[in-house]
């Protein structure tokens, strides 16, 4: 009988589990078994962890080879463990030293024809190998960048078994055709890095770029309606350059979550700038929030953490995908729960919404000539609920920029001069929030808000009758109040006044009918 161990990876959402792969061989019927709570794929990796051993010209151990993974009651999903099970095999068969496995993880897919393939969830699984102790990373070779992300982890990106069997061996490791640039996950569009869209593009819209300003000093979600190419994505667009740049956690955090997704560029595998996700008006819950039929993944709302998630034509989703974006909205992530298990992704992200005014989207625009009866232009801003609305902090209708303002009007600020108060203004309230457990106004919580963070109040009086009137909720006087700080952070003022308090009120308003109440 011999035994022989060594490690790789489990994932559940962005959280990694070291998982200790052994192989024990002892005399009979020739056949391979996987014990451990495990998937279809990771069932057939007897298969192809088998295939590619033969092809590389090593030795299968001969008998009933049992290959053990603890915790047994972690559930182990996907190709990632081909790697680990094939060489602790050959360590199991004398091929390897089992010493040469020691503080060793390996995260790989195996060809049948001995290859190594990329495979999603590197980063996540090369930090918590870093926590547990582990000091070395066996990856494909395509990975290998992403892998090396983790500070202190000694990574080795290799091509195919033979060469991973080489480097455990210690002698000179073999050529090996590289495989096409383009294998390997892949899911969904994503941004490509590279500077961000200006918001000197931006001719005219000033309130609107105020609001973008107030939207990414405070953390609040924006509304935007108006006629088809009136300026909403152009402005969407440019939300993410005025946002602060990601710090070292932040950007391992949301680089975790686009490897799981399989959206994280190799060539740049750590984002820096905040992310940027826009979804289409036909989007699904699973799209939206995450899902999936085996393996959880993460949705759009995810891969816009700690960025901009851009919904156009809003009014035309399905009110069900609306509907399970409000606890995200709150909370800052999502729970996904299937009878494979619970999944916990963060989701803090700025909402930015867009939407027409009306079907036909010509209503209130000049000479526009809507079509839409008074009743259909109801129910079309109907479709967003209340408890929706409630959440969005700015609402602004947005007009086109009329022929002599575009023709005569002079570039708009950068971004980097808005970035610049931005960064101002959040550090005005890191520095207020300094014995709290938020960092942005939008984190507030309502009792704080009436107590140690209150306005003056003189500001308040507005705010007070339209609440007793019912015409305000307390969810919608508690977002004024936060809107107001963060004007006052703007402005440099220690206290939010009736003029911070008047326009967030303006702003909450700045839409007609059932959107501005």
């Amino acid at each position: 009988m011999s035994v022989a161990r060594t490690h790789s990876v489990a994932l559940n959402g962005t959280q990694g589990v070291v998982v200790e792969v052994e192989v024990n061989v002892t005399r009979g019927a020739s056949r391979t078994q996987i014990l451990g709570l495990r998937d279809t794929v990771l069932s057939e990796c007897r298969d192809r962890a088998r295939a590619a051993t033969h092809n590389s010209q090593y030795r299968w151990p001969d008998g009933n080879v049992i290959v053990g993974m603890s915790p047994a009651w972690v559930r182990k999903e996907g190709s990632a463990f081909d790697l680990a099970v094939a060489t602790a095999a050959l360590a199991a068969e004398g091929t390897i030293s089992p010493l040469a496995l020691h503080d060793t993880f390996f995260f790989a897919e195996l060809c049948l024809d001995g290859r190594l393939r990329p495979v999603r969830g590197v980063l996540p699984a090369a930090l918590a190998a870093s926590r547990l102790g582990l000091a070395r990373a066996v990856v494909a070779e395509p990975n290998a960048l992403e892998a090396a992300q983790i500070s202190g982890l000694e990574v080795h990106g290799m091509r195919s078994l033979s060469q991973v069997v080489a480097l455990l061996q210690g002698t000179e490791i073999p050529d090996a055709e590289p495989l096409p640039q383009d294998t390997g996950p892949r899911t969904g569009p994503t941004r490509r890095p590279g500077p961000l869209p200006d918001l000197a593009d931006v001719i005219g819209q000033y309130e609107a770029r105020q609001a973008l300003e107030v939207s990414a000093a405070g953390g609040h979600h924006l509304l935007l309606a108006g006629a088809p190419g009136a300026g909403k994505t152009l402005l969407a667009e440019r939300l993410p350059s005025i946002l602060p740049p990601l710090d070292q956690q932040a950007a391992l955090e949301v680089s975790a979550l686009h490897s799981i997704a399989g959206t994280l560029p190799r060539d740049r595998p750590l984002i820096t700038d905040p992310p940027y996700q826009s979804v289409h008006h036909t989007c699904t819950v699973a799209g939206m929030v995450g899902g999936g039929s085996t393996r959880i993944l993460p949705g759009a709302i995810s891969r816009a953490h700690r960025g901009v998630l851009f919904a156009d034509e809003i009014a035309e989703m399905q009110r069900t995908v609306l509907e399970a974006l409000r606890e995200p909205l709150e909370a800052g992530e999502i729970v996904i729960a299937r009878a494979s298990g619970t999944v916990v992704f963060p989701a803090r992200f700025l909402l930015v919404a867009a939407m027409n005014p009306c079907p036909c989207g010509r209503a209130g625009t000049a000479g526009g000539n809507c079509t839409c009866s008074p009743e259909t232009r109801r129910r079309y801003t109907q479709k967003l609920s209340g408890p929706f609305l409630d959440r969005m902090d700015l609402r602004l209708a947005i007009h086109p920029v009329g022929r002599a303002e575009m023709f005569t009007a002079t570039a708009g600020e950068p971004s980097t001069s808005v970035r610049d108060r931005v960064l101002e203004a959040r550090a005005r309230a890191t520095h207020r929030f300094a014995d709290h457990p938020w960092s942005t106004n939008a984190q507030i919580p309502g009792n704080a808000l009436r107590s140690d963070f209150a306005p003056a109040p003189d500001s308040l009086t507005d705010l007070e009758s339209r609440y007793q009137s019912g015409t305000l909720t307390a969810r919608g006087y508690d977002r004024l109040l936060r809107v107001a700080w963060t004007l006052a952070d703007l402005t440099a003022r220690p206290r939010p006044g009736p003029e911070e308090v008047g326009i967030a009120l303006a702003f909450r308003q700045g839409l007609p009918g059932q959107l501005a109440t």
